[in-house]
């Protein structure tokens, strides 16, 4: 692995939000100012391919990454700050798994992305 590489990684591992490629271009270039927008495209592309990163589309029309985890959550998307908020709820995992038997499969994966906006900016509108 190269040190540009590694710097992009390490940004990658350090993000408590799901960059898009330029956030982590912008991170990664106050680190290493040699490392090209077109390096973290590469780069990004490689560590999904690999399997360590996941690609995520909130709505926003930009490809937001976060490391694949051995633990599985969801995601709430506040589509007016676009603040993304992960959580777990094990009663949803098993209505979803109950659906999927209802329907005579076995759930072997899915995602769930929910879109909402704060109640109290409902009551401005």
């Amino acid at each position: 692995m190269t040190d540009q590489r590694r710097v992009i990684a390490r940004v990658l591992s350090e993000s408590a939000d799901h960059p898009d490629v330029e956030e982590v271009f912008d991170r990664a270039a106050k680190i290493d100012d040699n490392i090209s927008i077109a390096t973290v495209y590469r780069t990004v592309r490689l560590f999904e391919e690999a399997g360590i990163l996941e690609r995520h589309d909130f709505g926003d029309g930009r490809a937001r990454y976060e490391e694949r985890s051995e633990v599985h959550h969801d995601h709430l998307i506040d589509v007016q700050s676009g603040r993304v908020i992960e959580f777990n709820s094990d009663e949803i995992e098993a209505l979803q798994e109950g659906v999927a038997r209802e329907l005579g499969y076995r759930l072997v994966g899915h995602r769930l992305e929910l879109f909402a906006v704060k109640i109290d900016c409902e009551d401005d509108a």
